[in-house]
């Protein structure tokens, strides 16, 4: 599920009322501008212009661009962390917990609108820190910390033999992406193939449960 997939379920839910409705009108506005522009660039006209309102509008719900900015980065990361990071920590079917967890967020983080949040977010944060720091917070922490949670479950059953799932859990989401996700990022190839992502993911799982199986368990 992509990123804008994400946006667009929250944005249709029942819950969402017409003043949240207004937020994520000016939050997909301030997106297509950052994306354009990048930060530095952008204006508080120019956003006001693409999200449809006022500019008095825009100051109402964010009294600043860097504001605008950081609610823009968290509620993406959020989003998609809950959306891909739902685990039934009683499942005992670890690779095919895994295995489905890391298509899921390996095809999330390939899409060209994720690389391009990344890039903006980067190229903002060596300024602005925060932006960087909430952005980390929101969205990989956040993953890393819905995944450990259920190794801890597994943990527990005597499944998996870890002494930190914190790590572990980084473990398999970087085996996962980060030989791909380095290469878009530095734009050396401009796609992955549906091939591409099964194999990566298979060599992740493969490669996690060799490290982390109880030494009674099955190869």
């Amino acid at each position: 599920m992509s990123d804008a997939e994400v946006i667009e379920r929250a944005a249709a839910s029942p819950e969402a009322t017409p003043d949240r409705a207004k937020r994520r009108q000016i939050l997909d506005g301030a997106r297509r501008v950052f994306l354009a522009q990048g930060f530095d660039a952008a204006s508080m006209g120019e956003i006001a212009k693409a999200a449809g309102v006022s500019k008095g509008t825009l100051y109402v719900y964010f009294d600043s661009k860097e504001a605008l900015f950081e609610a823009l980065t968290l509620s993406e990361k959020e989003g998609l962390a809950e959306a891909l990071f739902r685990l039934d920590e009683s499942d005992p079917d670890i690779r095919g917990v895994l295995s489905r967890l890391g298509r899921s967020f390996l095809q999330a983080m390939v899409t060209p609108a994720h690389i391009a949040s990344v890039r903006m977010v980067i190229g903002a944060a060596d300024r602005f820190p925060r932006f960087g720091q909430a952005y980390y917070e929101a969205g990989p922490r956040n993953g890393v910390g819905r995944l450990s949670r259920y190794l801890d479950s597994q943990v527990a059953a005597g499944r998996l033999a870890c002494e930190d799932t914190q790590v572990a859990a980084e473990h398999f989401l970087g085996l996962c992406s980060s030989g791909l996700l380095r290469k878009l990022l530095f734009a050396a190839i401009d796609r992955v193939s549906d091939e591409e992502i099964v194999r990566a993911v298979e060599g992740a799982v493969r490669i996690f449960y060799a490290a982390y199986r109880p030494p009674t368990a099955e190869s």
